[in-house]
């Protein structure tokens, strides 16, 4: 397909008690790393796309072994810089049944949280480039981390990328003075392609919220509230010729209903609503569905319909794999996509 991507932002190291413990009873933790711009290099990577990360960090042990790990799934990391004293972490606490996940952040004075505009040369960066993707989290993370991100899009723009953006909002990293709603309007301005949930279009761009109550995947969406909202923010971002919308409804921590919807060229699509109802772990989810969206954009041009049926398949499949990363493969997103959901074992 011959698309380069570049996506920024930080990676983090994550720790998790096992078997569902709860941090408090914990004496061992599982060891992953992730964070939203990398998980959307781990699918980009595990289809098969030239993807390179850009990101901060010291130079130190935990470091190089977070760099291990993203090349050993492809990931390209030579526009990494390095500097700063520690690693973000984050410490996940698995739920279970009707008691919900919880995520503990220790990131503050993280290599990244300290980046400053000038430390990347984003032309370098680009100069072979097609595509940049970034994330709401990147501005939350620190007043520099968001000039940065301004400085990378603003190279990016003039150098003639597609520009994407997930929404991303945290309100547990907007704590520097600033909101979402002063931060994000500017970014989103410049760029192409948008995706957030429904709840996450309302704190970082300002619009109502459209509910979404489904139980089950015969549930209908209200089509012309979601038209509507999509022709509101077309209005406010008219560079913006793509807006998808991912649509989730949590009835447990296990069990979750899937939907979304894609906003172009002047009209509605609809994907199927998935009921999943055994989920092994619903971080990077939404970073799953990027990594698809990215994908199908990249590999269906034409076909608006198909890059959503994809993205929301691979997001669906994300939920049954371990980790902040989707392993799996552009075949088994497809199989998805045309009705196999039996589960059965491949042979």
């Amino acid at each position: 397909m011959g698309k380069k991507i570049v996506t920024f932002g930080e990676v983090l190291l994550r720790l998790t008690p096992p078997n569902c413990l709860r941090i408090r009873q914990a004496d061992s933790l599982i060891v992953k790393y992730g964070g939203s711009e990398a998980n959307v290099a781990a699918s980009l990577a595990n289809y098969g796309l030239d993807v390179e990360f850009v990101t901060r960090l010291p130079q130190n042990e935990v470091a190089e072994a977070c760099m291990g790990a993203l090349r050993a799934i492809g990931i390209g990391t030579r526009h990494i810089i390095r500097g700063g004293d520690r690693l973000g972490i984050y410490f996940l606490e698995d739920g279970a049944s009707m008691r919900a996940s919880r995520v503990v952040y220790d990131r503050a004075g993280s290599a990244f949280s300290t980046i400053r505009p000038g430390m990347v040369d984003w032309e370098r960066v680009f100069s072979d480039a097609d595509w940049f993707h970034w994330s709401g989290i990147v501005p939350a993370s620190s007043p520099e981390a968001a000039e940065v991100c301004m400085e990378a899009i603003e190279v990016a723009d003039r150098m003639g990328l597609t520009i994407s953006c997930d929404l991303n909002y945290r309100k547990n990293l907007w704590k520097y003075g600033k909101t979402a709603l002063e931060v994000m309007p500017a970014m989103v301005a410049k760029s192409d392609v948008i995706f957030g949930a429904m709840p996450e279009y309302k704190y970082t761009l300002g619009v109502e919220d459209v509910p979404f109550t489904a139980v089950d995947a015969r549930y209908k969406l209200d089509e012309g509230a979601f038209l509507k909202e999509c022709r509101l923010i077309e209005s406010k971002y008219p560079r913006c010729h793509k807006m998808f919308i991912e649509l989730r409804n949590s009835l447990s921590v296990n069990h979750d209903i899937l939907a979304a919807v894609l906003y172009s060229e002047g009209t509605l699509k609809v994907a199927p609503v998935y009921d999943i109802d055994h989920v092994v772990d619903k971080v990077g989810v939404g970073d799953a569905f990027v990594g698809g969206m990215i994908y199908g954009l990249v590999a269906y041009p034409d076909n608006d319909r198909k890059a959503l049926d994809f993205a929301l398949a691979a997001s669906a499949l994300k939920n049954t794999v371990y980790g902040d990363f989707n392993q799996v493969t552009v075949e088994e997103v497809e199989n998805l996509m045309n009705g196999n959901t039996s589960g059965r074992v491949s042979r």
